[in-house]
């Protein structure tokens, strides 16, 4: 809308513009909140999904050294059994 048309606009007409931008305004911030609101909590999901893969890293590096270790004990009794069968 013009300067010009804006002129010719009653009082009543401009307070309804008024009215209807400040609502509008007002729509605009509540999306808004909304939207950092989900941002939050995408970045908190995104926050425990980083901790629960590092701990699935360090679960399996525990597992690994378990299986090692298992690994090494039966090569041991085996290594025992031949041993004392002879």
């Amino acid at each position: 809308m013009t300067e010009r048309e804006l002129k010719k606009l009653s009082r009543a007409e401009l307070l309804e513009m008024l009215l209807a931008l400040t609502k509008e305004n007002r729509k605009l911030k509540e999306e808004l909140d909304d939207a950092y609101a989900e941002l939050e909590d995408r970045r908190i999901l995104i926050d425990k999904a980083g901790s629960i893969a590092e701990a699935a890293l360090q679960l399996n590096g525990v597992f690994q050294a378990a299986e090692e270790a298992a690994a090494q004990y039966l090569e041991n009794v085996r290594r025992l059994a031949e041993e004392s069968s002879k």
